[in-house]
């Protein structure tokens, strides 16, 4: 029985994608992404956050050359 509540409570669930790039949308975003990062220290983590600098910065580049 409690498996059966616990089984219908997760299927209830529903969850949506979410990107950081979406929100980095002025410098003093990208900045403050970059500060918590770095103040983290994990190098698998900067990498990706620079990856997603990189991937606005090119794609604000894409615009502005369109």
């Amino acid at each position: 029985m409690i498996a059966e509540v616990w089984r219908v409570r997760l299927m209830a669930i529903k969850t949506t994608g979410w990107s950081p790039t979406a929100h980095l949308d002025s410098d003093a975003a990208v900045l403050a992404y970059l500060e918590a990062v770095f103040e983290d220290g994990d190098p698998a983590l900067i990498a990706a956050a620079l990856a997603d600098v990189a991937q606005v910065r090119s794609s604000v580049g894409a615009e502005v050359r369109d």
